[in-house]
Protein backbone atom coordinates (compact mmCIF):
# COMPACT_ATOMS: atom_id res chain seq x y z
CA UNK A 1 0.00 0.00 0.00
CA UNK A 2 0.91 3.58 -0.85
CA UNK A 3 0.43 6.77 1.19
CA UNK A 4 0.44 10.26 0.50
CA UNK A 5 0.24 13.06 3.13
CA UNK A 6 -0.48 16.40 2.22
CA UNK A 7 -0.62 19.53 4.44
CA UNK A 8 -3.94 21.44 3.99
CA UNK A 9 -3.67 24.88 2.79
CA UNK A 10 -0.23 24.64 4.04
CA UNK A 11 1.39 28.19 3.70
CA UNK A 12 -1.78 29.21 5.58
CA UNK A 13 -1.57 26.50 7.73
CA UNK A 14 2.13 28.20 8.43
CA UNK A 15 0.51 31.70 8.64
CA UNK A 16 -1.83 30.09 11.53
CA UNK A 17 0.49 28.34 13.25
CA UNK A 18 1.79 31.29 15.49
CA UNK A 19 -1.39 33.21 15.46
CA UNK A 20 -4.31 31.53 16.87
CA UNK A 21 -6.73 33.75 16.48
CA UNK A 22 -6.77 33.03 12.98
CA UNK A 23 -7.81 29.50 13.05
CA UNK A 24 -11.71 30.10 12.12
CA UNK A 25 -11.03 33.11 10.17
CA UNK A 26 -10.45 33.21 6.50
CA UNK A 27 -6.69 33.86 5.78
CA UNK A 28 -4.83 34.22 1.84
CA UNK A 29 -1.11 34.16 0.70
CA UNK A 30 0.20 36.21 -2.02
CA UNK A 31 2.62 35.11 -4.28
CA UNK A 32 5.68 36.90 -5.25
CA UNK A 33 6.03 40.42 -5.82
CA UNK A 34 2.23 40.49 -3.71
CA UNK A 35 0.75 39.69 -7.36
CA UNK A 36 -1.43 36.80 -7.46
CA UNK A 37 -2.93 34.57 -4.60
CA UNK A 38 -1.32 31.46 -4.25
CA UNK A 39 -2.75 29.92 -1.02
CA UNK A 40 -6.82 30.19 0.67
CA UNK A 41 -7.88 28.77 3.44
CA UNK A 42 -11.50 26.87 3.96
CA UNK A 43 -13.03 30.23 4.86
CA UNK A 44 -11.29 31.83 1.97
CA UNK A 45 -12.96 29.58 -0.39
CA UNK A 46 -16.15 29.69 1.01
CA UNK A 47 -16.41 33.46 0.54
CA UNK A 48 -15.31 32.93 -3.33
CA UNK A 49 -11.63 33.85 -3.22
CA UNK A 50 -10.08 32.87 -6.61
CA UNK A 51 -7.22 30.50 -6.69
CA UNK A 52 -4.14 32.07 -8.91
CA UNK A 53 -5.88 35.31 -9.25
CA UNK A 54 -4.95 38.69 -9.40
CA UNK A 55 -4.74 40.33 -5.84
CA UNK A 56 -5.60 43.84 -6.95
CA UNK A 57 -8.98 42.00 -8.27
CA UNK A 58 -9.72 40.04 -5.30
CA UNK A 59 -8.77 43.19 -2.95
CA UNK A 60 -12.57 44.48 -2.47
CA UNK A 61 -13.64 41.09 -1.28
CA UNK A 62 -10.83 40.65 0.86
CA UNK A 63 -11.10 44.32 2.55
CA UNK A 64 -14.70 43.58 3.12
CA UNK A 65 -14.91 40.21 4.95
CA UNK A 66 -11.61 40.82 6.76
CA UNK A 67 -9.64 38.59 5.02
CA UNK A 68 -6.17 38.18 6.76
CA UNK A 69 -4.09 38.35 3.78
CA UNK A 70 -0.06 37.55 4.07
CA UNK A 71 3.07 37.87 1.77
CA UNK A 72 4.85 34.96 1.04
CA UNK A 73 6.98 33.90 3.65
CA UNK A 74 9.16 31.40 2.08
CA UNK A 75 11.58 30.90 5.29
CA UNK A 76 9.38 30.20 7.49
CA UNK A 77 7.26 27.68 5.09
CA UNK A 78 10.83 25.77 3.85
CA UNK A 79 11.35 25.42 8.09
CA UNK A 80 7.86 23.89 8.96
CA UNK A 81 8.28 21.72 5.95
CA UNK A 82 11.43 20.23 6.93
CA UNK A 83 9.92 19.36 10.12
CA UNK A 84 6.65 17.78 8.52
CA UNK A 85 9.14 15.69 6.42
CA UNK A 86 11.91 15.07 9.46
CA UNK A 87 8.57 14.01 11.37
CA UNK A 88 7.06 11.06 8.79
CA UNK A 89 11.19 9.84 8.12
CA UNK A 90 11.24 9.67 12.17
CA UNK A 91 7.06 7.46 11.63
CA UNK A 92 8.42 5.08 9.17
CA UNK A 93 11.75 5.29 8.24
CA UNK A 94 13.50 7.96 5.64
CA UNK A 95 13.83 5.42 2.89
CA UNK A 96 9.70 4.85 3.15
CA UNK A 97 9.00 9.11 2.42
CA UNK A 98 9.13 10.15 -0.90
CA UNK A 99 9.14 13.94 -0.61
CA UNK A 100 6.94 15.22 -3.42
CA UNK A 101 6.71 18.87 -3.12
CA UNK A 102 6.93 21.33 -0.19
CA UNK A 103 3.66 20.32 1.27
CA UNK A 104 3.39 16.44 -0.49
CA UNK A 105 5.63 13.52 0.57
CA UNK A 106 4.60 9.56 -0.53
CA UNK A 107 5.10 6.74 1.79
CA UNK A 108 5.62 3.22 1.55
CA UNK A 109 3.23 0.89 3.90
CA UNK A 110 4.77 -1.94 2.88
CA UNK A 111 4.90 -4.49 6.10
CA UNK A 112 1.70 -2.81 8.20
CA UNK A 113 -1.15 -4.64 8.22
CA UNK A 114 -3.59 -3.96 5.30
CA UNK A 115 -6.81 -4.24 8.23
CA UNK A 116 -5.05 -1.76 10.49
CA UNK A 117 -4.45 1.22 7.48
CA UNK A 118 -7.06 3.32 8.76
CA UNK A 119 -5.58 3.93 12.01
CA UNK A 120 -2.11 3.94 11.05
CA UNK A 121 -3.55 7.04 8.51
CA UNK A 122 -5.15 8.56 11.78
CA UNK A 123 -2.03 7.84 13.63
CA UNK A 124 0.26 9.78 11.22
CA UNK A 125 -2.44 12.68 10.94
CA UNK A 126 -2.40 12.99 14.48
CA UNK A 127 1.46 12.55 14.63
CA UNK A 128 2.70 15.49 12.56
CA UNK A 129 -0.12 17.82 13.99
CA UNK A 130 0.91 17.19 17.38
CA UNK A 131 4.81 17.60 17.00
CA UNK A 132 4.43 20.30 13.98
CA UNK A 133 1.48 22.44 14.46
CA UNK A 134 0.72 21.77 10.44
CA UNK A 135 -2.86 19.70 10.03
CA UNK A 136 -2.54 16.95 7.24
CA UNK A 137 -4.89 15.24 4.95
CA UNK A 138 -3.39 11.25 4.46
CA UNK A 139 -4.91 9.21 1.38
CA UNK A 140 -3.57 5.26 1.22
CA UNK A 141 -4.67 2.83 -1.99
CA UNK A 142 -2.69 0.68 -3.67
CA UNK A 143 -0.99 2.96 -5.82
CA UNK A 144 0.68 6.60 -5.67
CA UNK A 145 -2.40 7.87 -8.19
CA UNK A 146 -5.35 6.16 -6.16
CA UNK A 147 -3.57 7.49 -2.89
CA UNK A 148 -4.01 10.81 -4.26
CA UNK A 149 -7.73 10.24 -5.36
CA UNK A 150 -7.97 8.91 -1.77
CA UNK A 151 -6.61 12.34 -0.43
CA UNK A 152 -8.80 14.30 -2.41
CA UNK A 153 -11.75 12.84 -1.59
CA UNK A 154 -9.77 13.07 2.33
CA UNK A 155 -10.22 17.12 2.22
CA UNK A 156 -13.54 17.49 0.07
CA UNK A 157 -15.03 16.15 3.29
CA UNK A 158 -13.02 16.85 6.43
CA UNK A 159 -15.34 16.64 9.11
CA UNK A 160 -16.88 13.33 7.74
CA UNK A 161 -13.32 11.54 6.83
CA UNK A 162 -11.38 13.01 9.73
CA UNK A 163 -8.90 14.15 7.05
CA UNK A 164 -8.27 10.27 6.03
CA UNK A 165 -9.51 7.88 3.39
CA UNK A 166 -8.63 4.81 2.81
CA UNK A 167 -9.28 2.63 -0.39
CA UNK A 168 -8.60 -0.86 0.29
CA UNK A 169 -10.90 -2.87 -1.57
CA UNK A 170 -12.16 -3.01 -5.17
CA UNK A 171 -15.23 -1.47 -3.91
CA UNK A 172 -13.87 1.68 -2.39
CA UNK A 173 -11.62 2.31 -5.07
CA UNK A 174 -14.61 2.43 -7.52
CA UNK A 175 -16.83 4.13 -5.71
CA UNK A 176 -13.85 6.73 -5.44
CA UNK A 177 -13.38 6.70 -8.84
CA UNK A 178 -16.48 7.52 -9.77
CA UNK A 179 -16.94 10.51 -7.16
CA UNK A 180 -13.82 12.14 -8.59
CA UNK A 181 -13.86 14.40 -11.66
CA UNK A 182 -11.57 13.37 -14.68
CA UNK A 183 -9.72 16.73 -14.10
CA UNK A 184 -8.97 15.69 -10.49
CA UNK A 185 -6.55 13.25 -11.00
CA UNK A 186 -3.10 13.22 -10.57
CA UNK A 187 -1.45 13.42 -14.15
CA UNK A 188 -4.44 15.03 -16.24
CA UNK A 189 -3.93 18.38 -17.07
CA UNK A 190 -6.23 20.99 -18.33
CA UNK A 191 -5.64 20.49 -21.87
CA UNK A 192 -6.25 16.47 -21.75
CA UNK A 193 -8.91 17.36 -19.53
CA UNK A 194 -10.85 18.98 -22.35
CA UNK A 195 -10.25 16.14 -24.68
CA UNK A 196 -11.18 13.43 -22.41
CA UNK A 197 -14.15 15.52 -21.47
CA UNK A 198 -15.21 17.15 -24.62
CA UNK A 199 -13.41 14.67 -27.23
CA UNK A 200 -14.01 11.33 -25.69
CA UNK A 201 -16.90 12.00 -23.49
CA UNK A 202 -14.96 10.94 -20.35
CA UNK A 203 -15.79 12.96 -17.19
CA UNK A 204 -15.05 10.73 -14.70
CA UNK A 205 -12.03 8.80 -13.46
CA UNK A 206 -13.92 5.67 -13.71
CA UNK A 207 -14.56 5.93 -16.84
CA UNK A 208 -10.59 6.87 -17.90
CA UNK A 209 -9.79 3.89 -15.77
CA UNK A 210 -11.64 1.41 -17.80
CA UNK A 211 -10.08 2.92 -21.33
CA UNK A 212 -7.27 0.62 -22.75
CA UNK A 213 -3.37 1.14 -22.52
CA UNK A 214 -3.21 1.68 -25.89
CA UNK A 215 -5.53 4.69 -25.69
CA UNK A 216 -3.20 5.99 -22.95
CA UNK A 217 0.19 5.66 -25.23
CA UNK A 218 -1.64 7.20 -28.02
CA UNK A 219 -3.65 10.34 -26.52
CA UNK A 220 -2.12 10.33 -23.06
CA UNK A 221 1.41 11.19 -23.68
CA UNK A 222 2.90 7.97 -24.21
CA UNK A 223 4.41 5.70 -21.35
CA UNK A 224 2.89 8.41 -18.58
CA UNK A 225 -0.33 7.62 -20.24
CA UNK A 226 -0.10 3.91 -19.79
CA UNK A 227 0.78 3.95 -16.46
CA UNK A 228 -1.70 6.26 -15.33
CA UNK A 229 -4.75 4.09 -16.62
CA UNK A 230 -2.78 1.14 -14.58
CA UNK A 231 -2.24 3.36 -11.61
CA UNK A 232 -6.30 3.59 -11.27
CA UNK A 233 -6.69 0.12 -12.12
CA UNK A 234 -4.70 -0.32 -8.99
CA UNK A 235 -1.25 -1.87 -10.67
CA UNK A 236 1.61 -0.01 -9.53
CA UNK A 237 4.45 1.19 -11.84
CA UNK A 238 6.29 3.14 -9.96
CA UNK A 239 7.59 3.02 -6.58
CA UNK A 240 8.76 5.28 -4.02
CA UNK A 241 12.00 7.35 -4.94
CA UNK A 242 15.19 8.23 -3.01
CA UNK A 243 15.33 11.73 -2.59
CA UNK A 244 17.01 13.76 -5.59
CA UNK A 245 20.03 14.98 -3.32
CA UNK A 246 22.35 16.19 -6.26
CA UNK A 247 20.37 18.50 -9.21
CA UNK A 248 20.95 18.56 -12.48
CA UNK A 249 20.16 22.25 -13.04
CA UNK A 250 20.09 24.90 -10.16
CA UNK A 251 17.83 28.28 -11.00
CA UNK A 252 17.13 31.49 -9.34
CA UNK A 253 14.47 33.65 -10.65
CA UNK A 254 12.77 36.86 -9.58
CA UNK A 255 9.94 39.32 -10.31
CA UNK A 256 11.44 43.09 -10.17
CA UNK A 257 9.27 44.70 -6.81
CA UNK A 258 9.09 47.24 -9.60
CA UNK A 259 9.11 47.87 -13.54
CA UNK A 260 13.24 48.15 -14.63
CA UNK A 261 14.64 50.51 -17.15
CA UNK A 262 18.28 50.59 -15.98
CA UNK A 263 20.64 48.02 -17.37
CA UNK A 264 22.51 48.90 -13.75
CA UNK A 265 19.41 47.35 -12.05
CA UNK A 266 19.28 44.13 -13.89
CA UNK A 267 22.69 43.91 -13.88
CA UNK A 268 22.51 43.95 -9.87
CA UNK A 269 19.82 41.73 -9.65
CA UNK A 270 21.42 39.19 -12.10
CA UNK A 271 24.69 39.21 -10.22
CA UNK A 272 22.77 38.69 -6.91
CA UNK A 273 20.85 35.42 -8.72
CA UNK A 274 23.78 34.60 -9.55
CA UNK A 275 24.78 34.23 -5.70
CA UNK A 276 22.24 32.87 -4.52
CA UNK A 277 22.25 29.95 -7.24
CA UNK A 278 26.05 29.59 -6.49
CA UNK A 279 25.85 28.74 -2.71
CA UNK A 280 22.89 26.51 -3.84
CA UNK A 281 25.84 25.18 -6.06
CA UNK A 282 28.45 25.03 -3.35
CA UNK A 283 25.51 23.22 -0.81
CA UNK A 284 25.71 20.32 -3.05
CA UNK A 285 29.06 20.17 -3.60
CA UNK A 286 29.30 20.83 -7.25
CA UNK A 287 30.60 22.99 -10.11
CA UNK A 288 28.76 24.30 -13.35
CA UNK A 289 29.95 24.91 -16.79
CA UNK A 290 27.38 26.93 -18.12
CA UNK A 291 25.67 30.05 -17.48
CA UNK A 292 22.09 30.63 -18.82
CA UNK A 293 20.52 34.31 -18.34
CA UNK A 294 17.27 35.49 -19.52
CA UNK A 295 15.14 38.95 -18.79
CA UNK A 296 11.35 39.21 -19.18
CA UNK A 297 10.01 42.49 -21.09
CA UNK A 298 6.44 44.21 -19.68
CA UNK A 299 4.54 44.11 -22.59
CA UNK A 300 1.29 45.92 -23.09
CA UNK A 301 -1.84 43.62 -22.87
CA UNK A 302 -5.23 43.97 -23.65
CA UNK A 303 -6.43 40.63 -22.58
CA UNK A 304 -7.95 39.78 -19.08
CA UNK A 305 -5.96 37.00 -18.59
CA UNK A 306 -2.44 36.79 -17.24
CA UNK A 307 0.17 36.46 -19.44
CA UNK A 308 4.08 35.49 -18.62
CA UNK A 309 5.46 37.42 -21.50
CA UNK A 310 8.78 36.33 -23.89
CA UNK A 311 11.53 35.44 -22.09
CA UNK A 312 14.90 36.59 -23.71
CA UNK A 313 17.99 34.82 -23.09
CA UNK A 314 21.65 33.67 -23.89
CA UNK A 315 24.25 31.15 -22.28
CA UNK A 316 27.53 30.78 -22.13
CA UNK A 317 30.08 27.55 -21.47
CA UNK A 318 32.46 28.32 -19.25
CA UNK A 319 36.41 26.43 -20.34
CA UNK A 320 36.30 24.94 -16.89
CA UNK A 321 33.53 23.77 -14.19
CA UNK A 322 33.61 26.23 -11.49
CA UNK A 323 31.40 26.75 -8.24
CA UNK A 324 33.01 30.69 -7.67
CA UNK A 325 30.77 33.21 -7.01
CA UNK A 326 32.89 35.86 -8.86
CA UNK A 327 33.48 33.56 -12.06
CA UNK A 328 29.88 32.75 -12.47
CA UNK A 329 29.23 36.62 -11.85
CA UNK A 330 31.45 38.00 -14.99
CA UNK A 331 29.92 35.44 -17.61
CA UNK A 332 26.10 36.36 -16.09
CA UNK A 333 26.52 40.08 -16.32
CA UNK A 334 28.16 39.93 -19.82
CA UNK A 335 25.34 38.31 -20.77
CA UNK A 336 22.64 40.86 -19.74
CA UNK A 337 25.09 43.09 -21.33
CA UNK A 338 24.20 41.49 -24.36
CA UNK A 339 20.06 40.85 -23.61
CA UNK A 340 19.71 44.71 -22.95
CA UNK A 341 17.43 46.34 -25.01
CA UNK A 342 17.93 50.43 -24.27
CA UNK A 343 13.97 52.23 -24.14
CA UNK A 344 12.37 48.49 -22.57
CA UNK A 345 10.77 48.15 -20.14
CA UNK A 346 11.36 44.71 -17.54
CA UNK A 347 9.60 43.01 -15.03
CA UNK A 348 11.84 39.82 -14.11
CA UNK A 349 15.35 38.14 -14.87
CA UNK A 350 16.73 34.62 -14.08
CA UNK A 351 19.87 32.97 -13.84
CA UNK A 352 20.54 29.21 -14.59
CA UNK A 353 23.72 26.97 -14.29
CA UNK A 354 23.80 23.86 -15.57
CA UNK A 355 26.89 21.25 -17.14
CA UNK A 356 26.84 20.09 -13.29
CA UNK A 357 29.73 18.25 -12.20
CA UNK A 358 31.35 17.08 -8.32
CA UNK A 359 33.61 19.89 -7.54
CA UNK A 360 36.08 16.88 -6.70
CA UNK A 361 36.37 16.49 -10.24
CA UNK A 362 38.06 19.84 -10.87
CA UNK A 363 41.88 20.13 -10.96
CA UNK A 364 43.80 22.75 -10.42
CA UNK A 365 45.09 25.09 -12.80
CA UNK A 366 49.55 24.77 -13.29
CA UNK A 367 49.57 27.75 -15.13
CA UNK A 368 48.06 30.39 -12.15
CA UNK A 369 49.48 31.31 -9.08
CA UNK A 370 48.59 28.91 -6.21
CA UNK A 371 45.93 31.82 -4.15
CA UNK A 372 43.72 31.25 -7.36
CA UNK A 373 43.24 27.70 -6.59
CA UNK A 374 42.14 28.62 -3.47
CA UNK A 375 38.81 30.13 -4.13
CA UNK A 376 36.81 26.88 -3.13
CA UNK A 377 38.10 27.90 0.87
CA UNK A 378 37.38 31.45 0.47
CA UNK A 379 33.71 30.41 -1.06
CA UNK A 380 33.62 28.14 1.99
CA UNK A 381 34.02 31.31 4.50
CA UNK A 382 31.47 33.77 2.71
CA UNK A 383 28.77 30.81 3.03
CA UNK A 384 29.67 29.90 6.74
CA UNK A 385 29.74 34.09 7.74
CA UNK A 386 25.97 34.47 5.61
CA UNK A 387 24.09 31.13 7.16
CA UNK A 388 25.36 32.40 10.50
CA UNK A 389 24.69 35.76 10.68
CA UNK A 390 22.01 36.19 7.48
CA UNK A 391 20.50 38.97 5.19
CA UNK A 392 23.81 38.45 3.01
CA UNK A 393 26.28 40.40 5.60
CA UNK A 394 29.08 39.27 2.97
CA UNK A 395 28.35 40.34 -1.09
CA UNK A 396 30.03 41.20 -4.22
CA UNK A 397 30.07 44.92 -4.80
CA UNK A 398 28.07 44.08 -8.30
CA UNK A 399 25.48 42.45 -6.34
CA UNK A 400 24.51 46.19 -5.44
CA UNK A 401 23.68 47.75 -1.89
CA UNK A 402 20.25 49.58 -2.13
CA UNK A 403 18.75 47.31 -4.56
CA UNK A 404 15.59 48.93 -5.43
CA UNK A 405 14.37 46.46 -7.79
CA UNK A 406 13.88 44.01 -4.98
CA UNK A 407 10.54 42.06 -4.82
CA UNK A 408 7.52 43.69 -2.66
CA UNK A 409 6.82 41.54 0.29
CA UNK A 410 5.00 44.55 2.40
CA UNK A 411 3.00 41.93 4.19
CA UNK A 412 5.31 39.29 5.22
CA UNK A 413 5.13 37.99 8.89
CA UNK A 414 8.19 37.59 11.15
CA UNK A 415 10.12 34.54 10.16
CA UNK A 416 9.51 33.02 13.48
CA UNK A 417 11.71 29.95 13.15
CA UNK A 418 14.75 30.72 11.41
CA UNK A 419 16.03 34.02 13.01
CA UNK A 420 16.88 35.18 16.06
CA UNK A 421 15.47 38.47 15.98
CA UNK A 422 11.86 37.43 14.59
CA UNK A 423 11.27 34.63 16.94
CA UNK A 424 7.85 34.37 18.72
CA UNK A 425 7.88 35.79 21.75
CA UNK A 426 5.70 34.24 24.72
CA UNK A 427 3.77 36.39 27.05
Amino acid sequence: MKAIVDCNNFYCSCERLFKPHLDHQPVVVLSNNDGCIISRSDEAKKLGVAMAGPYFKAKPLIEKYNVATFSSNYNLYGDLSWRVMETLRVLLGANNVEVYSVDEAFLNLEGFEKENMEELGLHIRKTVEDWTGIKVSVGIAPTKVLSKVANHLAKKNKQATQCVVVLDTKEKITEALHKTPVEEVWGVGGQYASKLKYGWNIHTALELSTLSTEFGHKFLGGVVGVRLIKELRGEPTKEIDKQLTTKKMIATTRMFGSPVTDIADIREAVATYTSRAAEKLRRQFSAADTVSVFVVPKEESHSTYFRHGPNIGSSVTLPVATSSTHELIKPAVQLVDDLFEDGRIYKKAGVMLSGIVPDTSIQSDLFVPEKKNNGRMLMEMIDNINFSQRDDVLKFASSGTTRDWKMRMELRSPRYTTRWEELFTVK
